[in-house]
């Protein structure tokens, strides 16, 4: 019996050796599960190259964000064309995450080397994220979001409206009355209107809150979207509809200052003692697929109810969190 090997390449820059299409691949399927819940599947690109891929370095954290930067116009695109944007929450986020990651750039570098301790940080952080998640499927918390069910039913009602009666409509993009209307910007709070229902927030909170992030995000290599959007949904309660979009802005812009920041560091004193530099192939590569598969995933959710997205994301997100927690103690 032959045995029919796949051709690997490998990158000098992680050392990772791997059949070419597997990257491309895995980025399609996780950014097609993730994007509709605003998030880029980067928190799940990066277990799988330390895990599968042996890719171990402080380097797989920008590079990481390269992905980011690669994948995230293909579902941004989709969002802006279909007016789901909620621009003032994504400024808000973005100004407020930006400090953050420089500061968790810098936290990776110095207090988090060793794989192990890396892993037992990033498990915490997405236990809490999907414990967050998986709780809000429960009747209990059902019952006290009954506006956002509302919303999220007829917004299945008129999508299966559109399909029987506006095929051409549909196909440009969601009806007219689906889209995000600012209604009041200020240092104090915002509110803008989505579907005849009005959401707002507080400014502050959400500036405060990406700053946090930010420092995680640097840390982790997945821009800060992954912790935003779940905050939004769950504890601000505006609807995923609209959460997505400014997720993905914010985890972009973010994800340059990234990279150009680890990018900056290797010129320096530090970057002589750790592997910082990104691997710029790998992450391109895995972009592209992300890029295909952001696109399709934004398209997606007009046709995905809110705890269809929740459901898979928090399954996954525990399922990684307690694999990584456990690792750290075997």
């Amino acid at each position: 019996m032959t045995v029919v090997s796949l051709p690997t390449i490998v990158f000098p820059v992680s050392g990772v050796e791997v059949f070419p299409l597997i990257p491309p691949l895995v980025a399609f399927l996780v950014a097609c599960a993730t994007t509709p819940a605003g998030v880029s599947g980067a928190f799940m690109l990066l277990p799988f190259q330390v895990s599968a891929l042996g890719f171990t370095s402080p380097a797989v954290s920008p590079t990481n964000l390269i992905y980011n930067i690669v994948a995230i116009p293909g579902g941004l695109y989709r969002y802006i064309k279909e007016g789901r944007m909620a621009w003032p929450l994504t400024w808000v986020v973005v100004v407020g995450t930006l400090p953050g990651v420089f500061a968790g750039a810098l936290i990776r570098i110095y207090y988090l080397p060793d794989p192990r301790t890396f892993k037992l940080f990033v498990g915490v952080v997405l236990l809490y994220l999907g414990v967050r998640l998986l709780y809000e499927l429960t009747p209990r918390y059902q019952q006290s979001r009954a506006r956002i069910q509302e919303m999220s039913e007829k917004f299945q009602d008129q999508m299966k409206k559109a399909q029987n009666e506006q095929k051409a409509r549909l196909a440009a993009g969601l009806p007219a009355d689906a889209v995000v209307r600012i209604h009041t910007v200020s240092l104090r709070r915002i509110e803008y209107e989505f579907w005849d229902e009005k959401y707002s927030f507080g400014t502050v909170t959400i500036f405060t809150l990406a700053m946090v992030v930010g420092m995680v995000g640097g840390i982790y290599g997945i821009g800060g979207g992954a912790i935003i959007a779940p905050f939004c949904v769950s504890v601000l309660n505006l609807p995923i509809y609209t959460v997505a979009g400014a997720a993905l802005a914010s985890t972009f812009l973010t994800s340059i200052a990234g990279v150009i920041f680890f990018t900056g560091l290797a010129f320096t004193a530090v970057g002589s003692q750790a592997s910082i530099v990104p691997d710029w192939a790998l992450g391109i590569l895995f972009g592209i697929g992300g890029l295909l598969g952001t696109y399709t995933g934004a398209r997606l959710q007009k046709y995905m109810p809110d705890r269809l997205i929740k459901g898979i994301l928090g399954a996954i997100v525990t399922f990684l969190a307690l694999q990584y927690i456990v690792q750290y103690f075997v």
